[in-house]
């Protein structure tokens, strides 16, 4: 009897183990030399928050940016980033049996400077937003993975009234829509949140909508973008004046119900507020501060959409350029710029509180993180 207790305990640790293992965590990096590890890839164990060395990629310059495709299969990054002149979007194919990641190809991005890339749900287009000349732009993806030549293009020329930081169009984000039939742009130099409608049959998938931005508080600097899992709030965090302007959401519409400060009262200006999540079960909203603070603002969400600010967590290191949130919801990994160091993070899933665990990883000028479940 006991022998037949023993191996049950067994079998279903060795299930746990198995399954604590299939969840990555995908790292980019300003690395500035084609010879360092540009992409870094890690096992996440969701029992304990550990993360083992999967695999990487060389060969390619400032992947600062990345994201996945629904399937796990591919990796795209916004490369050739803060350099003059240049900046390409580039596909990697991701093989967890072999532990690869491997380089597919690239395209121009279509603009200087791109920062950030998403991919639509049904893993067969790719929208970028490019920040130095103000533009997004959208590719189509073959079967193997590769992006394929440029679809569309929009760049924009007009400003805000920050007279150092916009004087012209900054794009900082592309963000679709909770059903994939909206883009959302985020424009740091005009204060504006643009909007198209995506039409994902289409050749050229975006469509004018009688509504083409949001406009926002004047330099408040629209950064990031994040919906509620429950299709019907919006979320964006305001890199200069550090502040969450919350929208409700109807169909590619957004309405404005409250504005909060994601930095302490401590801190009067100089905000860098940066990247913006919510958990799983839509009951908190995460969102960093860089610069003076270097922390994780915590806010819990009520049933009308609105935020209440319950704590700030140290994110251990300087310049935490973006964060994310595991799946589960068990876990959220920080990336630190400046210090070149990756923080784990256990959430209290009543609490929203945050508790470090594991080994900090080291990536110099680490500049994101994403997690996938594969």
């Amino acid at each position: 009897m006991k022998l037949k207790i023993n191996i049950t305990a067994l079998l279903f640790f060795i299930t746990i183990s198995v399954f604590a293992q299939n969840t990555y965590v995908f790292l980019g990096s300003y690395n500035r030399d084609k010879s360092a590890e540009a992409i870094q890839v890690y096992q996440l164990d969701t029992v304990n928050g550990k993360l083992k060395k999967f695999t990487s990629a060389k060969n390619v310059i400032n992947p600062s940016y990345l994201t996945v495709s629904p399937n796990g299969k591919y990796i795209y990054a916004c490369t050739d980033t803060k350099t003059p002149n240049a900046g390409s979007i580039s596909s990697f194919e991701f093989n967890t049996e072999n532990k690869t990641l491997t380089f597919l190809n690239s395209q121009r991005s279509g603009g200087e400077n791109p920062v950030y890339v998403t991919v639509h749900k049904s893993g067969k287009w790719i929208a970028n937003a490019n920040y130095t000349e103000g533009s997004v732009s959208v590719f189509p993806i073959l079967e193997n993975g590769k992006i394929d030549s440029i679809a569309q293009n929009f760049q924009y020329t007009d400003g805000s009234t920050h007279k150092e930081r916009q004087t012209r169009s900054h794009v900082h984000s592309a963000v679709f829509s909770p059903q994939c039939d909206y883009l959302f742009l985020p424009d740091l130099g005009a204060d504006k949140i643009r909007c198209y409608r995506f039409d994902a049959t289409q050749k050229k998938p975006l469509i004018a909508t009688e509504n083409p931005f949001t406009k926002t508080d004047l330099e408040a600097g629209p950064r990031h973008f994040t919906f509620h899992p429950n299709q019907k709030f919006g979320y964006c965090i305001e890199e200069m004046a550090g502040q969450i302007s919350v929208y409700k959401y109807d169909n590619g519409v957004l309405n404005k119900i409250q504005r909060i400060a994601t930095h302490s009262d401590k801190i009067k200006e100089g905000f860098e507020s940066s990247d913006i999540h919510i958990s799983p079960d839509g009951k908190f909203l995460y969102a960093t501060n860089r610069g003076k603070e270097n922390n994780i603002a915590i806010f819990t969400i009520d049933e009308n959409g609105m935020l209440k600010n319950i704590g700030y967590k140290s994110t251990l290191g300087k310049h935490p350029r973006v964060f994310a949130i595991d799946e589960s919801g068990k876990f959220l990994v920080a990336s630190n710029v400046n210090t070149g160091n990756v923080v784990v993070f256990k959430r209290n899933l009543k609490t929203g509180l945050l508790k470090k665990v594991g080994k900090e990883v080291k990536m110099e000028n680490v500049s994101c993180v994403q997690i996938k479940k594969i």
